[in-house]
């Protein structure tokens, strides 16, 4: 485990204390924890589902569709 003293200000620090609230955290370290976390599967590059790798195969082999309208699109996607 790092240690690491940090400075925040107090608006950070509000959010820390909600965010250790919301989630039942015992210490603000487990509220910094849970916000990278989270922060680290929405923005950083995530690993790709199966669903993708296969349209994605599917693309690279030349198997994809054309579609003359967004209506038809929308269609084969639901």
């Amino acid at each position: 485990m790092v240690q690491n003293i940090i400075e925040i200000g107090e608006r950070e620090d509000r959010v820390l204390n909600i965010v250790k609230a919301k989630f039942g955290l015992k210490n603000k370290s487990e509220a910094v924890a849970v916000i990278t976390q989270t922060y680290e599967e929405n923005f950083l590059e995530p690993e790709l589902r199966p669903e993708y790798l296969e349209k994605l195969q599917k693309i690279r082999k030349g198997k994809y569709f054309k579609f003359s309208s967004i209506e038809d699109l929308r269609k084969a996607t639901s």
